[in-house]
């Protein structure tokens, strides 16, 4: 029997601190295998992480675009050059009395499709350079605009000094821009003081643990491949189609609902991500496994 090194997903709750690449480095060391990330959470922030791992981490692309959930505070009367916490001090303004019906008309402009610029300190390339490296040179650069959706901007707690928001919102949303544009809506100034994700795609802080648990436990915590990409239907092959996809060729398949992607399946295992083309034919767009372990 062929024994399989681990691929799937693990959650890990990411603490204050380690970078996302740190986090990544830990699991790896102790699978040892190849793992991977979803979606980067900035040094400062904790909370859901979904790690790729193994062969997995050939499926990280369709993760990505996944939306999120976050629990989020700002600070009033203060601007930084990061956006949080952690940045230099820009300004400083007396916070005026801000009622619930303010916070609410403010919150209620960015909700919503809107236009959003990443921050200088950010991993965004302009011109080929990072952002941040260019930040750290004193240097400020046009950043493109790009749209990001919130779906929704609940604010939980109000005092004088702090807001606490939950925030549902699609991927490559800047919660530390948005701490910022609510300051300059409010014209004293805010930055992100703390962020906690919540949520990332189908993955919750529920099924998340830290490395430390991780290390003891990943093998019952690992969602193995076979129970990734729900949404994306499922196509069992037999043995004549299996043959096909494992040499890179194209399958006859009729679906009236013509989707883009499935999961090609034999013997039950996750064997590949199919591709719908033309002319009913099914395509591989990644391939996981090897035809002889379809049988092991």
């Amino acid at each position: 029997m062929i024994h399989e090194p681990p691929c799937g997903v693990l959650v890990a709750d990411k603490p204050c601190g380690p970078t996302s690449q740190d986090i990544v480095a830990r699991v790896r060391q102790f699978l040892k295998v190849k793992v991977g990330h979803t979606g980067t959470l900035d040094p400062m922030a904790t909370g859901v992480l979904p790690l790729v791992v193994g062969r997995a981490t050939r499926l990280a692309r369709f993760y990505q675009a996944h939306d999120k959930e976050y629990g989020a505070e700002i600070r009033l009367g203060q601007s930084t050059d990061t956006f949080d916490r952690e940045g230099k001090i820009l300004e400083k303004h007396p916070v005026p009395e801000i009622s619930s019906q303010l916070a609410q008309s403010v919150l209620s402009r960015f909700k919503g499709e809107i236009q959003q610029q990443p921050p200088m300190f950010s991993a965004v390339k302009v011109g080929g350079e990072r952002l941040y490296n260019l930040a750290r040179q004193n240097l400020t650069v046009q950043r493109p605009f790009r749209k990001v959706s919130i779906y929704s901007l609940e604010l939980l707690e109000q005092t004088r000094a702090s807001w606490h928001l939950r925030v549902h919102c699609s991927s490559g949303t800047y919660i530390r821009t948005l701490a910022h544009e609510i300051g300059q809506a409010l014209g004293c100034g805010a930055f992100l003081y703390d962020l906690r994700r919540l949520r990332a795609g189908s993955f919750d802080l529920s099924q998340a643990l830290s490395v430390e648990e991780m290390e003891g436990r990943w093998k019952e915590m690992l969602y193995p491949m076979e129970r990734l990409l729900p949404d994306l239907p499922r196509v069992d092959l037999d043995e004549v189609d299996i043959m096909k996809i494992g040499h890179g060729n194209e399958i006859s398949y009729q679906d009236s609902k013509h989707r883009d992607l499935y999961r090609l399946f034999h013997n039950q295992k996750l064997m590949a991500i199919g591709e719908g083309g033309a002319e009913a034919q099914l395509r591989p767009k990644i391939v996981l496994r090897r035809i002889e372990e379809a049988s092991t």
